[in-house]
């Protein structure tokens, strides 16, 4: 049988668990349902000390079912699909719902709200070729650590890792929507350590692609973990003060995902948003723009149709600077007097709720190099712990590690501070470097912010 033949076969499974539910639900008693129905095929490999150190395989198949009954709802999930079960099933949830409270939001989308895709086509988000071997993903796992070993300074791999997962599934309602697709994940990693004792440091490289043949090599990625570990030799803490923050690209999109959080319509309806009475304000410096774009080619978070079957499309969060609007389903959009955008997203124990898929701020005209250059004196964030976001606010503080900048060079590593300030403040000073790297789900560069307190020594 061929990997066509295969995957048609998968699809037709999932579509009919997707319906069998769906008549279950009417059968019990629900106005509306809508059903999920995912299978799931992983490998995961770890190696040390050149050996297999542990693999991980999982296969298998899930459905979940909402129901809605007089403007209440519950979800419930399974993996037994015999027809006694998925009956059963589908009166508990009925019984769940009739106990709910009520919420005159919820609802499906009418049918002339339904976007017209029911697949991927054209998004390429699930590799085309064979899926790897645990022996091939072995192999990769290897390289990458003998990579990361080959550095000087490095004294061991705590892990390196090579992994392999495909997904598909099949979202069907009663208001006639019947849709599904496929996706596939390719990820490569290592943490390598240099020192020993109290000054032992450890950093990592990872990457993760749609595509097998758009991942970096093993050896660049190993390498990279090597590098990244070496500068973290002797780290200290910084100085206390308020000093300009360079927020490396590899962790800038953070301060975005505080945007996007306070942007969620979910939030907003909920009076739980710092960003609550901003929609038509500034939020970013003028010439700025935040782009969401659910469909671009072979990107991680791409997808045709969102978890209630309206249609995906690009859309400006924020255009010059200016915030043009939330994020919303069917449920928070209806709260707040205003249409979807196309972002329901749901698991298959809970309801839809609005979310984000692939994201792209405005790059700037200057490189990393020039945005130290012009700290004169301050901090390169290239790692964060643990966070205190007051969400009616917008006050941040986070646990950092990264770099100590003097007369625009970096100057030492440091690790074990505190840096703060507001959000609202801090995304107005932004300037971003031109640095901003492709096949993420953020496509953020690295951004300076003014003006942020840093509790060192």
């Amino acid at each position: 049988m061929s990997g066509n033949d295969t995957h048609d076969n998968a699809t037709t499974k999932l579509r009919n668990l997707a319906e069998v539910l769906l008549d279950a639900a009417r059968r019990a008693g629900a106005d509306q349902a809508d059903a999920l129905a995912i299978r799931g095929h992983s490998i995961s490999i770890d190696v040390r000390g050149g050996a297999l150190e542990h693999a991980d395989s999982a296969d298998g198949a899930e459905i979940g079912l909402r129901v809605l009954v007089g403007g209440r709802q519950a979800c419930v999930s399974g993996s037994d699909h015999d027809q006694a079960t998925i009956d059963a099933m589908a009166s508990r949830a009925v019984a769940m719902a009739r106990e709910a409270p009520v919420d005159d939001m919820l609802g499906l989308a009418d049918p002339d709200q339904l976007g017209p895709r029911r697949d991927a086509q054209g998004l390429q988000i699930a590799d085309d070729l064979p899926d790897p071997t645990p022996a091939e993903l072995q192999d990769l796992a290897l390289r990458t650590e003998a990579a990361t070993l080959s550095q000087p300074g490095i004294s061991q791999v705590e892990a390196a890792n090579a992994s392999f997962s495909r997904r598909q599934l099949w979202i069907a309602a009663s208001n006639g929507f019947s849709g599904g697709y496929e996706r596939s994940t390719h990820v490569i990693s290592a943490v390598a350590i240099t020192g020993e004792g109290l000054g032992m440091e450890r950093d990592y490289a990872a990457e993760s692609r749609v595509w097998a043949s758009d991942l970096p090599q093993p050896e660049e990625i190993g390498r990279l973990a090597a590098e990244r570990t070496l500068a973290r030799a002797g780290s200290r803490k910084p100085p206390t003060g308020a000093f300009p923050i360079l927020f490396d690209r590899r962790v800038s999109a953070s301060l975005l995902g505080h945007l996007l959080g306070a942007v969620n319509g979910a939030a907003v309806a909920r009076g739980a948003s710092w960003l609550r009475d901003a929609l038509d304000q500034p939020v970013l410096p003028a010439g700025m723009d935040l782009i969401e774009d659910p469909l671009k080619p072979r990107y991680p978070a791409s997808r045709p149709f969102d978890a209630e079957g309206l249609e995906t499309r690009s859309r400006a969060i924020v255009r010059d600077g200016i915030l043009q609007g939330w994020t919303l389903d069917l449920a928070t959009g209806r709260k707040l007097g205003m249409a979807s955008t196309g972002s329901a997203a749901r698991g298959l124990t809970s309801a839809p709720s609005p979310t984000i898929s692939n994201i792209a701020l405005t790059s700037g005209r200057q490189s990393r190099d020039d945005l130290v250059a012009d700290m004169g004196r301050g901090l390169v964030v290239t790692s964060m712990l643990g966070a205190s976001i007051n969400d009616t606010t917008g006050d941040y503080s986070r646990g950092a590690a990264g770099f100590w900048v003097e007369n625009g060079q970096i100057a030492y590593p440091v690790n074990e501070c505190t840096i703060a300030g507001n959000l609202r403040d801090m995304l107005m000073t932004l300037r971003a470097a031109n640095d901003a790297l492709p096949w993420r789900t953020a496509e953020v560069p690295s951004l300076l912010v003014e003006g942020m307190t840093v509790a060192g020594a």
